[in-house]
């Protein structure tokens, strides 16, 4: 099942192709997860058919508007991406001992830990059989993204350091963690498409800014939504202790009237419903919202300096409406 971006392309063509790749990645990606082991292919399959964005693939498809979008190399690596990120969702249930993942219960929660850990060690070498069929250049830029994901990951279960500003690890862990592979989605697809080197220089600085954006944009839906808007129940952030940049912007507050929201956010998880409920409504009328807001606009302001030195057409307005949406999806 695809949720992409609900974007509205500027251009029928380039939103044609988008939506035409994503098809052939999802069939790909069902293909690719089957195993000789029936287990196996149920419990690879059983993220697959959850759904999700497929933000990393999309963004594939579009930087390969930059040169030839059908090449056959595209969707191979779109799904290399998406294989690669939902395998690190399986390691992540496990760290997080999560019950749920997009709506339905993890794969730890309805096997166990043994059987999510080796369905995302599966997928991961699935991503790299694909890759090695890409050539060599592939191999080494996914294994640098992969170091810098792990280190990310290792940095956000350590915490801060003890001389660490925490809002600096927390860009730290977003750029590492979660961006990394997101610019390797836009490397890649200007590089498979063939398009000048230039261009995919640009494309994959502009798409980890689109990345670190896309975070904090969900970190702010994840306090302000009513409607779950990003894929979670609002407040899980709270519930599960998770200090997000909204979290970080009102603990950084001195003012004696925040005292008590400081208290409730440092208690770590806050499973009571009347506590959650407080914490939670505290945080929406903080003015470390609009902080939030503030660093979501210049995050998506950095990604649009380097779209905007990339060729001028369908690619570039496609990716500037990207810049757009994830701004507009928080107010």
């Amino acid at each position: 099942m695809i949720t992409a971006v609900p974007v509205d392309f500027p251009d029928t063509a380039v939103e044609a192709d988008i939506f035409e790749g994503l098809a052939l990645v999802e069939s790909a990606m069902r293909e690719t997860t089957r195993a000789e082991e029936s287990l196996l292919t149920e419990a690879s399959l059983h993220l697959v058919e959850a759904g999700g964005k497929r933000f990393r693939p999309m963004l594939v498809l579009l930087a390969a508007q930059f040169g030839d979008p059908h090449d056959r190399r595209i969707v191979p690596a779109a799904v290399a991406i998406e294989l690669t990120h939902l395998a690190t969702l399986f390691h992540d249930d496990v760290m997080d001992e999560a019950a749920m993942r997009r709506g339905h219960p993890s794969a730890n929660s309805r096997w166990d830990n043994t059987i999510a850990i080796l369905t995302g060690d599966f997928l991961f070498a699935r991503a790299s059989q694909i890759l090695a069929e890409l050539g060599t250049e592939a191999i080494r830029i996914q294994a640098e993204t992969f170091a810098r994901l792990v280190s990310g990951q290792v940095a956000e279960t350590i915490g801060p350091r003890d001389d660490e500003d925490p809002l600096d690890h927390y860009w730290r862990v977003v750029t590492e963690k979660t961006a990394s592979l997101i610019a390797t989605s836009g490397r890649f697809g200007a590089m498979f498409a063939g398009a000048p080197p230039e261009v995919a220089a640009r494309v994959g600085p502009a798409c980890e800014a689109l990345g670190v954006a896309f975070q904090i944009s969900d970190d702010i839906l994840d306090i302000n939504s009513e409607s779950g808007q990003s894929g979670k129940t609002p407040g899980t952030d709270l519930r599960e202790g998770v200090r997000s940049l909204p979290v970080l912007h009102a603990l950084r507050s001195a003012d004696p009237a925040d005292e008590r929201l400081r208290e409730l956010l440092s208690r770590g998880p806050l499973t009571d419903r009347v506590t959650h409920a407080e914490a939670l409504a505290l945080l929406r009328a903080h003015p470390g919202m609009e902080a939030c807001r503030g660093d979501l606009r210049r995050w998506a302001a950095r990604a649009r300096e380097q779209i905007l030195a990339l060729p001028a057409g369908p690619g570039r307005a496609a990716f500037e409406k990207l810049c757009d949406f994830v701004v507009e999806r928080t107010s």
